[in-house]
């Protein structure tokens, strides 16, 4: 079923419902909310056990942000000098005790306590306190409880965008490396850069979805889906890794026979769409144009060797680009292979 507003997400729904219990708690107790929905805005991570480990250190230096607005008020009343003191010395303390989670909502707190402790400094201490905790335990009860995080289904849309676009590099690198177009094109390494960044992309949501487990285990289908998805990021990580070698390696024209470019082209055509359309893929096939690379590759090597009388001290183009074909396609081999 879609959503009535496709803008508004879960993190979006999950905030208001913290802000909403933050600031009816807040009221109950006849405590200024405003501290406390902070907090709890800011603790609202994408993961539950980020929410808790943040909240370890937010708690801390919200006390010391809370502790130093108390003590230049009490010294020098509601003036600018209170302020400057209170933020410098809240963010040097968390910095100096790595407190570096809780640094934002520690400021925040010491500035806009200012305005409103008047006396009483030891009681609005402790309120602050109180609220500070009260942000924090509502935004964590509720991201676990209230549509917890799940990144299963977003992991596998990204990958399949991503081998999509590995097969789309994959054309492009080999055919400008057999025309000759190698050295001259910028735009294959502007699509390595960002099939990187989207391989990034896929390696935090695993993270988060891992992390995520702890709480919500995973079982069945979607933990098998989880872990063919972390297999498939192994994988395609690697092709990239291969391709990223081919753009940055100064590579001649190779010296193939018309025929011998046409058997690339054609294994380079097939790897471009069975990683475009996974349904296309199919083992027999991709294990015959292996083998016929894996010939051509034995062939390029053995004329290598008897026009030399000693070994050559670089590798020639044939074989650096055969070698990382070939790697390539015993990837893309482990990628449709399932366990």
């Amino acid at each position: 079923m879609k959503r009535a507003l496709p803008f508004v997400g879960s993190r979006v729904v999950k905030t208001g419902v913290a802000v909403f219990l933050t600031a009816w708690i807040c009221n109950l107790l006849n405590w200024p909310p405003v501290f406390a929905v902070i907090t709890a805005i800011v603790t609202l991570e994408p993961t539950v056990a980020d929410s808790i480990k943040k909240g370890i250190v937010r708690f801390p230096a919200s006390a010391i942000g809370s502790f130093y607005a108390v003590l230049f008020i009490s010294l020098f009343g509601n003036s600018p000098i209170t302020y400057t003191f209170a933020a410098v010395f809240t963010i040097a303390t968390c910095f100096r005790l790595k407190l570096h989670a809780g640094l934002l909502v520690a400021t925040l707190t010491a500035v806009a306590m200012v305005e409103v402790i008047h006396s009483n400094f030891v009681v609005s201490f402790f309120i602050r306190l109180g609220t500070t905790t009260t942000g924090l335990v509502v935004s964590t009860i509720v991201n676990m409880f209230v549509l917890p995080p799940d990144y299963t289904k977003e992991i596998v849309e990204v990958m399949s965008k991503a081998r999509r676009q590995t097969g789309e590099i994959i054309s492009k690198v080999f055919k400008d490396i057999l025309n000759n177009k190698h050295e001259e094109d910028a735009v294959d390494i502007e699509m390595i850069q960002k099939l990187d960044k989207k391989l990034f992309n896929i390696e935090t949501l695993i993270r988060f979805q891992q992390e995520e487990s702890k709480f919500h285990p995973m079982v069945g289908n979607e933990k098998e889906r989880f872990q063919e998805a972390r297999r498939h990021l192994q994988d395609l990580r690697l092709i990239h890794y291969h391709l990223d070698n081919l753009v940055h390696t100064q590579l001649k024209c190779p010296a193939w026979s018309h025929n011998e470019n046409e058997i690339i082209l054609e294994a380079v055509a097939a790897l471009e769409q069975t990683m475009s359309n996974q349904s296309s893929y199919n083992r027999g096939d991709h294990i015959r144009r292996f083998n016929k690379l894996m010939e051509l590759f034995w062939e390029d090597n053995e004329e290598i060797t008897k026009k030399n009388d000693k070994h050559p001290t670089r590798f020639p183009p044939e074989l650096i680009i055969l070698y990382e074909l070939l790697s390539i396609y015993k990837l893309v081999i482990r990628y449709y292979t399932k366990k």
